[in-house]
């Protein structure tokens, strides 16, 4: 997973493109995007930055729970 990350961000930096990336692990999605765009069911419930989708509380119940 990390060598995939790396790749994917390698080639965004070397092409200067933007690289749209469906992903399940939060770590990773968190760690490289400069936006985000939750789905739940089809619906978006978030979007944003990563502090701000880690913020939003429709995110937040879907899919990271209460600590």
């Amino acid at each position: 997973k990390e060598d995939i990350v790396r790749f994917v961000m390698d080639i965004q930096k070397e092409r200067g493109i933007t690289v749209v990336l469906v992903e399940h692990d939060l770590g990773v999605v968190m760690d490289i995007s400069d936006r985000i765009y939750v789905l739940d069911f089809g619906e978006v419930i978030g979007s944003g930055t990563p502090d701000e989708v880690a913020r939003n509380e429709k995110v937040i119940d879907a899919y990271i729970g209460e600590e």
